[in-house]
């Protein structure tokens, strides 16, 4: 590959900034998982219709094997890995595990994160309403009612707090490592 066939993208990932180098028919998913090491982020169809890869793009849900990584640039991301904050699982992902809303995993990354928006926009979802959010998302072991059942729960423990899409700024982090380095 010769340098020009390169295009930089920036953008902030969990709260991190982040500035990479990719080929413009580089995915979001494969920047996600194989440039910035966040796995969590699963590829399942790769034609969008699983969920498994669902991240959040400046709030929204997006399916990230569906969109180039330049299509994201300037933009904030949030993957699985920055919804828990300081060792404390986000409420849905302590819903997830309370109600038991996961067998084999895979989905369950895309399925968090449609939560989380879901959550975000409507905090006290009925059942119906989290039916119809999670109609996009596959799950090949759950039978879904462990999901819905997690989902509620989160929506009566006030999941509507804290979504998992605050971001510390490169200040804050930074700071954090220079007080770590000077202990």
């Amino acid at each position: 590959m010769l340098q020009e066939d390169f295009l930089t993208v920036r953008f902030s990932v969990n709260g991190v900034v982040h500035r990479i180098g990719v080929e413009p028919r580089r995915l979001l998913s494969d920047a996600l998982r194989e440039d910035l090491g966040l796995t969590g982020t699963n590829i399942g169809c790769e034609q969008g219709v699983c969920g498994s890869c669902t991240v959040l793009i400046d709030g929204q849900s997006a399916r990230s094997c569906l969109m180039f990584a330049v299509q994201a640039d300037g933009a904030e991301i949030t993957t699985v890995e920055g919804l828990a904050r300081d060792g404390e699982l986000h409420p849905l992902q302590a819903a997830f595990w309370e109600k038991q809303a996961l067998q084999c995993g895979f989905c369950t990354p895309g399925f968090l994160m449609t939560g989380v928006e879901l959550l975000r926009r409507n905090p006290h979802p009925d059942e119906a309403e989290i039916r119809d959010a999670i109609a996009g998302n596959t799950c090949r072991c759950t039978g879904y009612e462990h999901i819905v059942d997690a989902v509620r729960l989160a929506a009566e423990g006030g999941a509507e707090g804290r979504t998992g899409t605050e971001t510390a700024s490169r200040i804050d982090i930074e700071d954090e490592m220079i007080s770590k380095e000077g202990s």
